[in-house]
């Protein structure tokens, strides 16, 4: 088969980096500059009422402009990296369809690279017994267990994975349990030989570190204003059917206060400490990914949204 050239490949923008780090705010600009949609690349924004502890965007927010793949599932709905794919995939199309220029946005770096990448995920087989048994290990509080066991099985996974994060490390396990085959053999075969797009992905970061964690810190101060509280107990109480939620950032880390265990401030630290510690994990990601262009918001000179704006248009320039 023959390959695409660029000049008949789908044009797409993408926004990423860190939390805390105008993601939103430069692609509502963007999207008003160049006439384009917003689709979202946030694992949590895809959950109806999960607002607060997920800096859903907002309505204010939007400007008017159109935001897809936010509030479209159930907390008691699973999705997977492979569901967002073909999600997204279709969303680009519409927006392409419209005339308008599709700017993926989010924090998800797993959700951006396998889109613009182009991965194809042959069907999941699932075992519900197995994923029983690795549930009810992971209620036990086994979840350091759990990952051991996947770094055992599966080394190459298991370093790009984080022990909280259990809907990956068992759906990992049970795939190596029910067909004997590795997630990071099976994300290696899915690789496409041929980008789909013709993506320019911009990544917002701050060189100073501790301005990052100053913008973090008080983005959980706004949350707790906002009333993130009583959504974490939302969750707290329905932690066995919001299995995705109750396991996010943002929720888990105020569910020892609900239990009687630790007061709040104890807890708002805690996720504080849990945020800043994503936001590494977020920048070794997008560090690890080819053709990536940092924007650095705290770069003397013309603002972030100028330089994004300059390059973008260079970008669809050449297309």
């Amino acid at each position: 088969m023959a390959a695409l050239s660029d000049s008949v490949k789908t044009v797409v923008v993408a926004v990423g980096g860190p939390t805390a780090t105008g993601k939103t705010a430069l692609a509502v600009s963007l999207a008003q500059r160049f006439k384009g949609e917003v689709v979202s690349a946030d694992s949590m924004q895809l959950y109806r009422g999960l607002d607060v502890g997920t800096a859903k965007v907002t309505p204010q927010e939007t400007r008017g402009i159109p935001h897809h793949l936010i509030d479209i599932l159930s907390p008691e709905t699973s999705f997977s990296v492979a569901d967002y794919v073909l999600a997204a995939k279709n969303c680009i199309a519409d927006i392409v369809g419209r005339g308008a220029l599709p700017i993926v946005a989010g924090g998800t770096g797993l959700y951006i690279t396998s889109l613009l990448g182009g991965m194809s995920f042959a069907p999941e087989k699932t075992d519900p017994v197995i994923r029983a048994e690795l549930e009810a290990r992971a209620r036990a509080g086994q979840k350091e267990a759990l990952w051991q066991e996947l770094r055992q099985a599966d080394p190459a996974y298991a370093d790009t994975v984080h022990p909280n994060n259990l809907p990956r490390v068992i759906r990992a396990l049970e795939l190596y349990r029910s067909t004997g085959r590795r997630m990071s053999e099976q994300r290696r075969q899915a690789l496409a030989q041929e980008e789909p797009y013709r993506s320019l992905c911009l990544c917002l970061a701050y060189r100073d570190r501790a301005l990052l964690y100053r913008r973090i810190d008080e983005r959980v101060d706004r949350m707790l204003e906002q009333g993130i509280v009583k959504e974490a107990e939302l969750v707290w109480k329905n932690r066995e059917t919001y299995r995705t939620a109750a396991q996010a950032i943002g929720y888990k880390e105020f569910f020892p206060y609900f239990e009687g265990q630790d007061d709040l401030p104890t807890c708002a630290d805690r996720l504080k400490q849990a945020s800043r510690n994503y936001a590494k994990r977020q920048l070794t990601w997008f560090r690890h990914q080819g053709q990536v262009v940092w924007l650095y918001v705290d770069e003397p000179g013309a603002p972030a949204s100028e330089r994004a704006e300059k390059l973008v248009a260079d970008f669809l320039g050449r297309a």
